[in-house]
């Protein structure tokens, strides 16, 4: 692979990941705006169709779509440098917000700068809903399911029902036999080592953990935390604001429960989960910042090593799993029931982005001006040419001159 041709692509991740705020749901307005309409490099159709694959798999879901726009562009090599470019600005600051914390007072580093950071994201996600659904949602059984499925995420707010509702909008739209897939289409190849490494390294991070524990091990908490993180990235789903309660009762809650000293304090993890909330990129990041303070009580290189091992280990499990999956899914697209079903999974994803930003306004106080930012914010992506990023860092320094 020649990364020369692909650096415009790549420096436009690393403007993204600096600006990509709001989570997962917010993050696919400005994958919207940047890659789809800006840059091409996918159709609405194409981020549709891996948005609605990576709702399928554990993991962070932003992380798993950016990095399939970079292999649908150049192959496993360019997916791997984009998923790198991607998170190295969020996990570098969560990083370094681990060593800041135990010097500062959480209350120093909250500013206004953040303050219309949130409707701003829940902006974004309305574009982006909106733009899917003009494209996917076409007649009534679709405005159906897309409905049920935002009631349904809204009331039964559990990870679970992202892919039960993923799953149910599938057989539904199967019902029609209108849509006949095009069998001519080459069969992608799919490679087994990528589903076995991702077995292998799950067997061994578990039995190395429990050596560690049981025989006591000097450095036995380096090989839990890796079995801990692995674990999250296998088996999280609904992206990382699923994934912090998970946290909270490994870290905090069980070794209280077992009368040991929990990893961190209850204060510098909720630090953590708020600050998570005011930087670009992805939700799992506070992974860093969480194995970072694991370490600390063994002193700065370990704690720098703690950062390393949490960072690997929640990401690598995904980035395994889309790479064997997603040639398979390519291919059952193949076949009449598979290819009708995607029909209703699309309606299911929209109505889940029209109830994300549902929730994601009521998660914030209610404010007149936290309305008109949102409205702001979709008028400028729906009517202006202005770039994502400069509408970002538009927001960012009103709040800071407020």
């Amino acid at each position: 692979m020649s990364l020369y041709r692909h650096i415009p692509f790549l420096k436009e991740v690393f403007k993204y990941a600096l600006t990509a705020f709001g989570g997962p749901q917010g993050h696919f307005g400005m994958m919207t705006k940047t890659f789809v309409e800006k840059r091409k490099d996918v159709t609405q159709e194409e981020l549709m169709d891996f948005m609605s694959f990576c709702q399928m798999l554990p993991g962070p879901s932003s992380t798993q779509t950016i990095s399939l726009i970079g292999f649908k562009r150049g192959g496993v090599g360019l997916a791997l440098v984009t998923l790198l470019i991607w998170i190295l600005p969020a996990t570098v600051l969560m990083s370094a917000l681990s060593f800041l914390i135990i010097y500062l007072d959480a209350k120093e580093i909250q500013t206004n700068l953040f303050k219309f950071i949130q409707p701003m994201a829940v902006g974004f996600l309305v574009y982006a809903a909106f733009k899917a659904m003009r494209i996917a949602i076409k007649h009534n059984a679709t405005i159906g399911i897309m409905v049920g499925s935002l009631l349904l995420s809204i009331l039964f707010r559990s990870p679970w029902i992202f892919p039960l509702l993923i799953l149910v909008g599938g057989v539904i739209s199967n019902f029609s036999d209108k849509r006949i897939p095009m069998n001519d289409l080459p069969r992608k190849p799919i490679k087994w080592i990528n589903l076995a490494s991702f077995a292998v390294v799950f067997i061994i991070a578990g039995i190395l953990s429990e050596l560690a524990r049981v025989q006591r091990w000097e450095q036995a908490r380096v090989f839990n935390l890796f079995e801990n993180f692995y674990r999250f990235g296998s088996f999280v789903f609904g992206g990382g604001h699923a994934l912090i309660p998970m946290m909270y009762e490994q870290f905090i809650t069980r070794p209280m429960h077992f009368h040991v000293s929990p990893y961190l304090t209850p204060s510098q993890f909720l630090t953590g989960a708020g600050m998570i909330n005011a930087i670009p990129g992805p939700v799992f990041s506070i992974c860093s910042y969480i194995g970072g303070l694991s370490m600390s009580h063994a002193g700065m290189g370990m704690q720098l090593i703690g950062c390393v091992i949490a960072t690997v280990a929640v990401f690598l499990p995904s980035i395994l799993l889309i790479f064997f999956f997603f040639p398979i899914y390519q291919n059952l697209k193949r076949y009449t029931v598979i290819y009708r079903a995607l029909e209703g999974i699309h309606a299911v994803v929209i109505g889940i982005m029209w109830a994300s930003a549902y929730i994601l306004f009521h998660s914030i106080p209610f404010e007149w001006t936290h309305l008109v930012v949102i409205l702001i914010t979709f008028a400028l992506l729906q009517f202006s040419k202005i770039p994502a990023p400069l509408i970002v860092m538009g927001w960012l320094l009103l709040g800071l001159a407020l």
